[in-house]
């Protein structure tokens, strides 16, 4: 049986930014096999490398659990399938140096991840539109909207043969920043 890395990626306290963190007890309540290990993976991307490169046994797949900003409409979900690629070399120093002083980001995550080669063949994000970044405790009424949904699509990715998902996107390090800004209402 394959083995899975749920990893949930976010700030506490930040409203829709918290998604990953807050739904980590949704998560680790519902009924997954033996082979699927959930965890909060806010603690830096090189903890995070340092952790995965000491494994016994590497994951086959890891899906991550994130909002991220990218000018969609609040609470829309994407599915997102991570195929690799690194930026030049000085944004990479950049995202390292963020990830050193403990910038959660799920790009940096990845794109360090990247770097240092710990991804399986199969790493997929899904990830939800925040509403406007502030602090607090409850969802956007749109984000919250959208966990039902969220979990669904986790499930199911945690269980399925995902050759034929539907309205996967790639994910590349390469141009990060330009998908970000394509779908951006004011990029």
């Amino acid at each position: 049986m394959s083995r899975v890395l749920i990893g949930t990626v976010g700030y506490h306290n930040l409203r829709d930014y918290s998604l990953g963190p807050k739904l980590l007890p949704k998560l680790t309540a519902m009924d997954w096999p033996p082979s699927v290990v959930i965890e909060e993976m806010n603690w830096g991307p090189i903890a995070i490398v340092q952790n995965l490169e000491s494994l016994p046994e590497p994951y086959d797949r890891i899906i991550f659990v994130s909002s991220r900003a990218c000018g969609r409409l609040a609470g829309s979900i994407t599915l997102r399938r991570w195929v690799g690629g690194l930026p030049p070399d000085k944004d990479l120093q950049d995202r390292i140096s963020e990830a050193v002083t403990g910038v959660i980001s799920i790009d940096n995550l990845l794109i360090v991840g990247e770097h240092f080669k710990v991804w399986p063949r199969e790493v997929f994000l899904v990830d939800v539109e925040p509403g406007r970044e502030e602090m607090g405790e409850a969802f956007t009424p749109e984000v919250e909207a959208a966990i039902p949904e969220v979990l669904r699509m986790v499930e199911s990715l945690a269980a399925n043969d995902v050759s034929s998902l539907d309205g996967l996107v790639e994910m590349r390090g390469d141009n990060i920043d330009e998908q970000t800004k394509s779908v951006r209402p004011d990029g």
